[in-house]
């Protein structure tokens, strides 16, 4: 029966492939609009970064300059908020944005954050589960008909299962943070009237990303759940 199903879950992967993109292209979009916006202060994204971590008295995380486009991250393994080239050295809504976002991941790690907390300590677990779930699904589809299929299935809804508790947890995790960085945006004055709503539009737009794939995550979890009950019917 799973194995007669494979099609649907090719349906809910590429329906949620398409969806992200869409979000994804929306949000670039919204990059570049607001990177038009110059900061009344000129700050460059880094010097926002340092601001609001300075304002925080969080003095243990480094600033740094990554690599590529829209790669920007705070990794509370090195206590290291990375910027993109574009926003370390923008001068403008955008930069501002994210920088300020990724902070607030910092200011988040720096207060114990139970939510980061835990999405951090899922980390090594979801690696693992990253590399096997094609594998187990593929096993899955192969061994839909024997005796072992029902055990192979229940092993693809544990290896799903973990990804799918690691995107969930990742929503509030981004939403505090965008929250964090948008309250300080506004109380310090870096940002206000019309960069403010820019900056809340551009974050609002990132989140979006994080519950596409969150829901993407649910509903193929989901789908395998379905198919595991109704092969034991």
């Amino acid at each position: 029966m799973f194995s007669g199903g494979y099609i649907t879950y090719i349906i809910i992967t590429m329906i949620f492939a398409g969806i992200g993109s869409l979000v994804s292209k929306r949000l670039k979009s919204k990059f570049k609009q607001y990177s038009k916006v110059p900061m009344t202060g000129g700050l460059t994204g880094a010097e926002v970064a340092a601001k609001m971590l300075s304002y925080y008295r969080v003095d243990d995380v480094k600033i740094v300059q990554g690599q590529g486009f829209l790669t920007d991250h705070y990794n509370p393994a090195t206590k290291t908020v990375s910027l993109s080239p574009e926003v370390y050295n923008g001068r403008h809504v955008s930069a501002a944005a994210v920088a300020s976002h990724e902070c607030g991941h910092a200011v988040q790690h720096a207060e114990a954050y139970a939510w980061l907390g835990f999405r951090s300590a899922m980390v090594p677990v979801v690696q693992v589960a990253s590399r096997m779930q094609s594998v187990i699904f593929m096993a899955a589809i192969a061994l839909a008909s024997s005796a072992l299929g029902p055990t192979v299935m229940l092993a693809a809804i544990c290896v799903f299962g973990a990804t799918t508790l690691f995107a969930v947890i990742t929503l509030p995790v981004e939403f505090d943070a965008s929250r964090r960085a948008l309250n300080w945006l506004d109380e310090s004055r870096v940002a206000t009237g019309v960069q403010h709503a820019g900056a809340k539009d551009a974050l609002w737009w990132a989140a979006m990303t994080y519950v596409v794939s969150a829901l993407s995550s649910v509903a193929v979890l989901g789908y395998l759940v379905l198919s595991y009950l109704g092969s034991r019917d």
